[in-house]
């Protein structure tokens, strides 16, 4: 029974993976962020809280950007401190980011006294959107991409940093950027790895009006390499989390409307 059981499980992984990497080589993954059609390159900019928060969840997406040659900018809103390895953590994400294909110089960490990590730790709103605003303009930003309204894991910290960017959009000055945020997922698909493509590309498939996107991770193991990089960080249950996280895999995006 036990045998029957563990077959099936590792049929049904293989087989989704396969079915990742065939649809990750077709065409239709050239539509997220492109211009009529056009892979035309774009000035983006992923705002998280974290250290580590880009390869745990967003590697995908930041494999696809890279990939495809758009102009990437990651902020990252804390170094990290809550167990004092707040420097530590900051050099990690410069050599994560330089494993995921991202120029030192396109990487920004803060250490904002107002801005600290932790659970029970408020954010100053007006602090957030001061420095995202601040990106924007100094990088022309056309694009942003964060957490969405639960932040994946709950974390307070990632759903300020989503409200601080839906504040942001709320200003006409910048009503043409376009806004996506990574879709939390129950904790079934949140554990499924690479199965969860089946639902992904079902929901995504939804959008008629190219409100949500699944985008599909072509180098997983690039994902590993880049979350080893924070060292600090890669004990035995953040290693299970990125091997069977969905995240590694699959993003989902939808568009935020201010």
């Amino acid at each position: 029974m036990w045998i029957l059981i563990f077959t099936s499980v590792i049929t049904i992984w293989v087989t989704s993976l396969c079915k990742m990497f065939y649809m990750s080589s077709s065409s239709a993954k050239y539509y997220f962020l492109s211009r009529g059609g056009a892979s035309g390159k774009r000035n983006v900019l992923l705002v998280v809280a974290h250290p580590d928060d880009e390869s745990m969840f967003f590697s995908p997406t930041i494999n696809y950007l890279t990939e495809m040659g758009h102009n990437l900018h990651i902020l990252c809103l804390t170094i990290g401190n809550a167990d004092g390895l707040g420097n530590i953590r900051k050099d990690e994400l410069y050599r994560a980011c330089a494993e995921l294909k991202v120029p030192h110089q396109q990487v920004k960490v803060l250490d904002h006294p107002d801005l600290q990590d932790g659970f029970g730790k408020v954010w100053s709103h007006s602090v957030m959107l001061k420095v995202i605003e601040e990106e924007v303009m100094s990088n022309r930003i056309d694009a942003i991409i964060t957490f969405d309204s639960y932040g994946v894991s709950g974390h307070c910290n990632h759903r300020d940093v989503h409200y601080a960017v839906r504040k942001l959009l709320q200003d006409p000055s910048y009503r043409d950027i376009e806004a996506w945020e990574l879709v939390s997922t129950s904790i079934l698909r949140k554990y499924s790895g690479p199965v969860d493509i089946w639902v992904s590309t079902l929901s995504s498939s939804k959008s008629i009006d190219g409100s949500a996107y699944c985008i599909l991770n072509q180098q997983p193991w690039r994902s590993f390499h880049a979350m080893s990089k924070h060292s600090s960080q890669w004990v035995w249950f953040r290693k299970l989390f990125v091997s069977f996280s969905s995240y590694t895999y699959i993003n989902m995006l939808q568009r935020i409307d201010a």
